[in-house]
């Protein structure tokens, strides 16, 4: 027996992975979104004009549940590849990203700042384009599964500047909630 670790236990130690990682991912997704009161029942969404492409309210859950189950699970397989090249930098691209996209709820949403939400977007984007691309390197896999978070996100940058251009006074519409004094 000259093994370090069989199959079973490598196998568990990814399971723990994802145990921790997906409902992570899922859960400050959903804070965001509950933070910034996303979603048709925003009263300044509700008044914005939307383009036709705009997708029924119940897609958006549904589509973030299974995107953010998908991330984590892809940053589980790269934590479990221990001593691979370039996994602290996967890491740390991965943490950057998901950052960044729990902020675009925020500003779109509370700070009611389309135009720069559309930016951060699309950094959001290079970003993950980015991280998918080390994620390649170490765990193809991990990888792929981006795939429909990159899809997702090349959507919502085109949601969001038809929003910005059918709105010019997006911002001054409604009084952002973070400007809101008591």
């Amino acid at each position: 027996m000259n093994e370090i670790a069989s199959q079973g236990q490598l196998r568990m130690s990814y399971v723990r992975w994802a145990l921790f990682t997906v409902p992570m991912v899922i859960f400050l997704g959903f804070l965001s979104g509950k933070v910034s009161d996303s979603g048709y029942g925003n009263r300044w969404f509700a008044a914005l004009q939307k383009p036709d492409f705009m997708p029924p309210a119940w897609v958006f859950p549904v589509a973030w549940s299974i995107i953010y189950l998908l991330l984590g699970l892809a940053i589980a397989i790269i934590l479990h590849a221990r001593g691979a090249r370039l996994r602290g930098v996967a890491i740390a691209l991965f943490l950057v990203q998901l950052v960044a996209n729990y902020c675009w709820t925020p500003l779109f949403f509370r700070a009611h700042m389309v135009p720069e939400a559309f930016w951060l977007i699309l950094f959001i984007f290079a970003l993950s384009a980015l991280t998918a691309w080390v994620f390649a390197r170490i765990r193809l896999f991990a990888a792929v599964l981006l795939l429909p978070y990159l899809g997702w996100l090349i959507f919502a940058a085109m949601l969001t500047q038809s929003i910005d251009q059918l709105n010019p006074d997006a911002s001054r519409l409604v009084v952002p909630a973070l400007k809101t004094r008591i």
